[in-house]
């Protein structure tokens, strides 16, 4: 290899070394910003889950013939902290309703909206003689 094609490639190498930091430089805020978004999307997920697993229990709990307040009280052991559980007996359903409002970097982006998922259950009620 001549010594003129070995300055021309260390020149070039030298040229292109700017470029990968600005691609870098524009690349790390929008992977920054996906990452966020996919945090966001999983926190929503798990909370909606767990909201319609605690309307489930409230539901049942409400169905055996258990106090409002116990019920209640079984809905928020399953529910994300911070949510709201409602029961209700109607008829001869038991109704159960969870919500909560999602924010899954709490103040840190207290700026950002807060995402409400929420969740619905009916159980029959054993309680309830039926002919």
């Amino acid at each position: 290899m001549s010594s003129s094609t070995s300055r021309l490639r260390r020149r070039r190498a030298a040229r292109e070394q700017g470029y990968v930091t600005a691609e870098t430089a524009v690349v790390l805020p929008v992977l920054l910003i996906v990452l966020t978004m996919a945090v966001w999307v999983l926190a929503c997920v798990n909370a909606q889950l767990r909201c319609t697993d605690a309307a489930a229990m409230a539901a049942r709990a409400a169905a055996r013939g258990d106090s409002t307040s116990k019920a209640v009280a079984a809905g928020r052991l399953v529910a994300p902290q911070g949510a709201d559980v409602q029961v209700s007996l109607v008829g001869e359903q038991a109704h159960a309703q969870v919500q909560v409002e999602v924010r899954p970097f709490g103040d840190a982006l207290a700026g950002l909206p807060g995402f409400r998922v929420h969740s619905r259950a009916v159980a029959a009620r054993e309680d309830v003689l039926r002919p």
